[in-house]
């Protein structure tokens, strides 16, 4: 009986890792486990584009190559247990699904705080759905107070003032955007931000929440008190790794594989995306997690020509993994684009430009360059990139 195929997350990692199956030979069923009920959609435009003109998913759905046009998509729910030793994975509706092969692509979710107060006006942005529902509060006479300065804070605070929206964003850190960018930079962005009416609350955190049933402003903890119609939570990630307890796996921050994207297990698993937790030869082997757009499936294809080989019998190719790490954020008029992992930098260094105008940034450790950030400068960086693969 030819092998099953059971791959945990129908978001673009688990799309890239079945084509890759497929790609490699792999001939058995393959079934697609999704807590959305959307087919693969592209995620970054919901802070943008989407968010701004309005959110119609089947424009964002990736195209699917022909090979896996026979995949059984069970959408619309989540993954909850798993047993290893059984080979099996149960869904919330109650289905168990049983596996030859497993991928686990369950990625990431919003955090959220306990932060005391009304829940009704709290929002977070990660689906298409949570970006339809937060459209409706962008609007001229509408204020957010969007907590997190990071890259989806920001990118919302922009896209919310270009809809006519009041905009404050409180954060603990000194900069926004101050973790991947730099105090600099991430000053360079805040002007940017306030030229366009974006008031910020740098070093301070949101106490509680004030209203009845809805949120109507939020208390600092410094006492003040700032007017809300629709509060953002952009305060990081949490993977999706709970379904997944007690098989014996290295959980401690998302799901570690080694550089075949292959997990320590009786059973032929692999991980992909945003949960897994995978060295990268040229940042020096160390097992990171990086959520960078181009992950999913640079470690999906990966993973699924080693899933492959595992359900041959066969072990998978052993060459260092080397994908290089990027980002883009279009934030106003203005177009950031990163290669490699300035957040590993101990040195930054503005080689092009100024902090508050066109700029090209290098990032650079004991090693050498680790990456490079431009601002409005994004068809100057193919040099750092080839620069960068080189390592």
């Amino acid at each position: 009986m030819a092998a099953t195929v059971l791959v945990v997350g129908a978001g673009l990692g688990g799309l890239r890792a079945a084509e890759a199956l497929r790609g490699a030979g792999f001939e058995g069923a393959i079934t697609v486990v999704g807590d959305e009920p959307a087919m693969p959609y592209n995620r970054p435009p919901l802070s943008k584009e989407a968010l701004s003109a309005g959110v119609h998913v089947a424009e964002l759905e990736f195209r699917r190559k022909p090979s896996v046009s026979d995949v059984d998509w069970r959408l619309g729910s989540p993954a909850i247990a798993s047993d290893f030793a059984a080979r099996t994975v149960t869904l919330a509706d109650g289905t168990h699904l049983s596996f030859d092969g497993l991928v686990i692509a369950s990625g990431i979710r919003p955090r959220r705080l306990p932060i005391a107060g009304p829940e009704a006006g709290r929002h977070v942005l990660r689906t298409a759905h949570d970006a339809m529902n937060l459209r409706n509060y962008l609007m001229p006479g509408r204020t957010a107070v969007i907590m997190g300065a990071g890259f989806i804070g920001c990118e919302v605070a922009a896209t919310a003032r270009g809809l006519g929206a009041e905009v404050h964003i409180v954060a603990i850190d000194e900069q926004p955007m101050v973790r991947p960018l730099g105090a600099e930079l991430g000053m360079g962005m805040r002007s940017r931000h306030e030229h366009h009416g974006v008031k910020f609350h740098l070093g301070r955190t949101v106490q509680s929440f004030l209203g009845g049933e809805h949120i109507t402003s939020v208390l600092l903890d410094d006492g003040t008190e700032l007017p809300a119609s629709v509060v953002v939570e952009a305060v990081g990630s949490v993977c999706n790794v709970e379904w997944l307890a007690g098989n014996g796996l290295d959980l401690t921050d998302g799901l570690l594989v080694d550089q075949a994207m292959v997990v320590a297990a009786e059973v032929p698993v692999v991980a992909v995306g945003d949960i897994a937790r995978h060295p990268n030869a040229l940042f020096g082997n160390v097992p990171r997690r990086i959520e960078h757009w181009n992950i999913p499936t640079e470690t999906g294809r990966r993973a699924g020509a080693s899933l492959a080989s595992l359900l041959r019998g066969e072990q998978p190719d052993q060459a260092p993994f080397a994908a290089m790490p990027s980002f883009w954020s279009d934030q106003y008029q203005y177009k950031l684009q990163s290669f490699g992992m300035p957040g590993l930098a101990t040195s930054i260094q503005i080689v092009e430009g100024t902090a508050d105008d066109a700029c090209i940034v290098e990032y650079s450790d004991e090693s050498g360059l680790v990456g490079v950030v431009g601002v409005d400068r994004t068809a100057e960086l193919a040099p750092y990139r080839k620069q960068l693969l080189e390592r």
